[in-house]
């Protein structure tokens, strides 16, 4: 996943609506409360995230917030992006054939388990990664950008700084790059549109 941090639009959620409808019919059939938080439906127990899902552009997937834990019995769960995602896991799916219930309430009633025995990945220390030179660049020449970037906290700054570092090709860097520039002078960081108010 393109580091793309769970982040579908309504165009992909619109393209997989009766996809995500049988995800949605078959979670609800879990003892979980359902919430939305970052523009989705998110399914919790006692308060923690359990299980979400949503539609991406080449799949739909639902995802366990501690599914480093699950035994992937199936070995269907993937990690959204290797070395970055540490707890989240994904199942992702091409087609409404591929969605099988008994094996996803399976995996859900697993996760419902790892929550009330609260299992967590401990965090790691804060680690700033190298600037991209793409962005060290613009700083450089945009005075005014470079004090808007300095304004954001430290993970803030490193958010935007692994959204142009992680993508793969230099036409996607220059395009993040372009699309980041007016919200850093707005001061929104890169995820803030996703979080609850």
């Amino acid at each position: 996943m393109e580091k793309d941090k769970l982040v579908y639009d309504m165009q992909n959620s619109e393209r997989w609506s009766e996809e995500l409808s049988l995800l949605s019919s078959i979670i609800i059939k879990a003892p979980l409360d359902k919430a939305i938080k970052w523009g989705s439906e998110v399914f919790t127990y006692n308060g923690k995230n359990v299980v979400s899902y949503g539609g991406f552009k080449n799949y739909f997937a639902i995802w366990f917030y501690n599914g480093v834990f699950l035994n992937d019995r199936y070995k269907v769960l993937v990690s959204a992006t290797e070395g970055v995602t540490k707890s989240l896991r994904q199942w992702r799916f091409n087609s409404r054939d591929e969605v099988d219930e008994n094996k996803i309430l399976e995996y859900i009633y697993d996760a419902i388990e790892v929550e009330k025995k609260g299992l967590k990945v401990k965090p790691e220390k804060f680690k700033m990664i190298e600037m991209p030179k793409l962005l060290a660049d613009e700083l450089d020449k945009d005075e005014i950008l470079k004090d808007a970037f300095y304004q954001f906290t430290p993970g803030k700054q490193k958010e935007f700084m692994e959204y142009i570092t992680y993508a793969s090709q230099e036409t996607t860097k220059l395009n993040r790059l372009e699309k980041i520039k007016p919200m850093i002078l707005e001061k929104i960081g890169l995820n803030d549109k996703y979080k609850l108010k």
